[in-house]
């Protein structure tokens, strides 16, 4: 892909401004690049950690949803509902953030109404079964993993932006802005050199015209001389 030169004027003014930008975008350029490194390092960590805990956090709905299956199917439609009309225990959450590589990661917190992890049953045990107990149990402790869960996968999800971001940035400055720069100094710099060589021709061809007249003012007064002193003889 042909570089496009920059608009400026071709002096050295104009060189110095554009070396002195070169020099900055490469370090910009190099700073991104560890920027972009060590967020894909920790979005990888991350994403490895969210499938993890995704995979446990199936696993206890999915014990829970099987038991509360058996317990729909050995309890009476009316005392389900009666059951779990009332929930018994409340969540308050709260969300920070954290910064990661200037990216603002929410943080989320959460605190039950109860402290007694076992008061989270909201019916009594006369008319239900274990099932139905051990549904309610790991849905209690799926909870905060879940929360954890939505954490890791947002924080993934911004973490993916500021990378495709930075990447972004990282090819501008790579393959184009300092490409541009590079060139536009050598066609500068060319330019100057041109007009150097020029301007240093001109001077030549000035100093043998000059010394050219002075030969010919020394042969005028040569001759002139001679021809004084044969009239004189």
């Amino acid at each position: 892909m042909a570089v496009k030169l920059l608009a400026v004027n071709p002096t050295r003014m104009e060189m110095t401004k554009l070396k002195r930008r070169l020099v900055t975008s490469r370090r910009g350029h190099k700073l991104l690049k560890d920027k972009r490194d060590e967020l894909m390092r920790q979005f990888l960590e991350l994403v490895r950690k969210n499938k993890d805990l995704r995979e446990l956090v199936e696993a206890m709905i999915l014990a829970s949803h099987r038991n509360f299956q058996i317990a729909a199917a050995v309890t009476s439609p009316e005392n389900m509902r009666e059951s779990l009309m009332f929930p018994k225990q409340s969540v308050s959450l709260e969300m920070t953030y954290k910064n990661v590589m200037s990216v603002n990661v929410p943080v989320f917190s959460f605190k039950m109404a109860s402290d007694d992890p076992t008061n989270i049953y909201p019916y009594g045990f006369s008319f239900t079964s274990g099932e139905l107990d051990a549904s309610i149990e790991s849905l209690s402790k799926a909870l905060p993993l879940m929360l954890q869960l939505a954490e890791m996968e947002k924080g993934a999800q911004m973490l993916a932006q500021e990378i495709e971001k930075t990447r972004r940035r990282v090819n501008a400055l790579e393959h184009v802005m300092i490409p541009q720069l590079v060139m536009t100094i050598k066609s500068i710099r060319m330019k100057l050199d041109e007009n150097e060589r020029g301007s240093l021709t001109r001077l030549m061809k000035v100093k043998d015209m000059m010394l050219e007249e002075a030969l010919k003012q020394k042969r005028k007064l040569t001759e002139e001389g001679i021809a004084a002193y044969q009239q004189a003889n």
